[in-house]
């Protein structure tokens, strides 16, 4: 019976990955959320082979209170992780139009506690289940912003914070692989594209964020004739599963798009 955790599942591509692990019944699912009450998708989604499991990504404690409860229910044995869970704050501001430099540093410590420590508290507390498991497959959502590549050719001066987390997280990721390739770990930091996930939303976009869009949009629209409507989460986790399943362990640790390449992200 396959196992897989997957962290921030409450709602968005989270609550995809649940969704599609879960409909094959030999799957063991635990969703890890911040709060189980909050969680009405998960609840209605009402299926036997997933487990709600509490945990804020950036506890490291309540992290390994989770690893622990996942492990009672596997014989201490993990296959997949999936580091879904990260935020963005979206201000709409490039990184010389904050108000302050007390604000600037704000958002970056916040942003990058929330999508680069928070992964590697996540990776660091399920690492001794996955070492018990035959599989020992590690996926991180990361984002085109981070890529290097990807802000030059695009012109992108936004998502600041953001973008500055998730490069580090992708050398996280790097560092993890290099650390456990000789153990057979296969790790792959992807980007998920352009993902419509209003239906899950618990409120709408702000002026930040609609700002950030416009600044992404106009950086696009220099390299590209037409800009691709979003995807749904539902293409966007399979086509995810479809890189990361296939991926080789000698290339572990890269950070690709959910084509499976650095050259095409939306």
């Amino acid at each position: 019976m396959p196992s897989y955790v997957v962290t921030g599942a409450s709602r968005g591509i989270g609550l995809q990955f649940v969704k599609h692990l879960s409909t094959d019944e030999q799957n063991q699912v635990f969703a890890v959320v911040r709060n189980k009450a909050t969680a009405n998708f998960l609840h209605e989604l009402g299926r036997k082979n997933v487990t709600i499991v509490e945990a804020d990504v950036t506890d490291a404690k309540a992290l390994n209170r989770a690893a622990a409860e996942v492990g009672k229910a596997t014989n201490n044995k993990l296959d997949y992780l999936i580091n879904n869970a990260g935020s963005a704050s979206f201000l709409g501001w490039t990184i010389d139009q904050f108000p302050n430099s007390e604000e600037l540093e704000k958002d970056l410590i916040d942003t990058f506690r929330n999508n680069t420590i928070a992964v590697v508290h996540s990776t660091n507390a399920f690492l001794p289940l996955l070492k018990n498991g035959p599989t020992k497959k590690v996926l991180t959502l990361s984002g085109a912003s981070g890529h290097l590549g990807f802000t030059l050719h695009a012109n992108a001066p936004g998502m600041v914070s953001y973008s500055i987390a998730k490069a580090a997280l992708n050398m996280a990721v790097a560092k993890f692989a290099a650390q456990y390739r000789a153990e057979g770990f296969v790790f792959l930091s992807i980007c998920p594209g352009m993902v419509d996930t209003t239906a899950t939303q618990t409120a709408p976009p702000s002026e930040g964020a609609m700002e950030e869009l416009k600044l992404l949009s106009k950086g696009l629209s220099s390299v590209m004739p037409s800009i691709p409507a979003p995807i749904s989460p539902e293409e966007s986790v399979k086509m995810q599963l479809d890189v990361f399943n296939s991926w080789p362990a000698e290339r572990s640790g890269e950070m690709v798009s959910h084509f499976g390449n650095e050259t095409r992200w939306i």
